[in-house]
């Protein structure tokens, strides 16, 4: 691996009130989500073998979903923590915090048929979300750590993973990040560029809802 750093993306865990466009709204995890966060590092081997995850710092969107699980990870193991405001989800306007069922069937198969080009009423565009959550990538970049961990949203990561492995927008969508999902990026130290090690293995994704 020589010196190379690593960076674990991992979507918070499963949210009270089940799978919505949940945008801004400032919900908390479920018992449930909160263990499946938990889980997620809790079987990780520290750097030298000691107990405990290889992290040497967390990096957060401020949304309690993913916030207050981070700040007990901090608290816990004893890392840095830096929230960072460009990490937060999609604001969805109209459809926030409401069910696929609840909102008109025209307008929901125009976002699933052109999640890119059809916009919900009063929701942030796709390319504002890109430019926003990239800034937010170099931020975490710049800050040279070895190996942090990043709690964050679906629709995040799947603007990063974009970036990354230069995939088409209009993929991104097809990407699946349940909750509690980790992903895995290796980030060359001088020439090169980050690549995937691993998304949603098995043994590190919860459950849909």
């Amino acid at each position: 691996m020589g010196n190379d750093r690593f960076v674990d993306l991992l979507r918070h865990g499963a949210v009270v009130g089940g799978g919505r466009f949940r945008g801004t709204s400032d919900d908390r995890l479920s018992d449930r989500g909160l263990a499946q966060t938990q889980a997620v590092v809790a079987d990780l081997q520290g750097r030298s073998g000691e107990p405990g995850p290889p992290y040497d710092a967390l990096f957060s969107s401020p949304a309690r979903r993913c916030a207050e699980p981070a700040r007990e990870l901090a608290a816990r193991h004893g890392l840095p923590l830096e929230l960072i405001p460009e990490l937060g989800e999609r604001r969805f306007g109209a459809w926030e915090n409401r069910l696929a069922g609840e909102l008109p069937i025209a307008e929901l198969q125009r976002f699933w048929d052109d999640p890119i080009g059809f916009t919900p009423p009063g929701a942030e565009p796709f390319e504002a979300l890109r430019e926003r959550v990239l800034r937010g990538w170099d931020r975490i970049l710049e800050h040279r750590t070895g190996f942090p961990l990043v709690v964050t949203h679906g629709g995040v990561i799947r603007v990063i993973l974009g970036q990354i492995l230069d995939l088409p927008v209009a993929a991104l969508i097809r990407i699946e990040v349940p909750p509690a999902c980790r992903t895995r990026l290796r980030v060359p130290v001088g020439e090169g560029r980050p690549s995937l090690m691993f998304h949603g293995e098995a043994n590190s994704c919860g459950a849909a809802f």
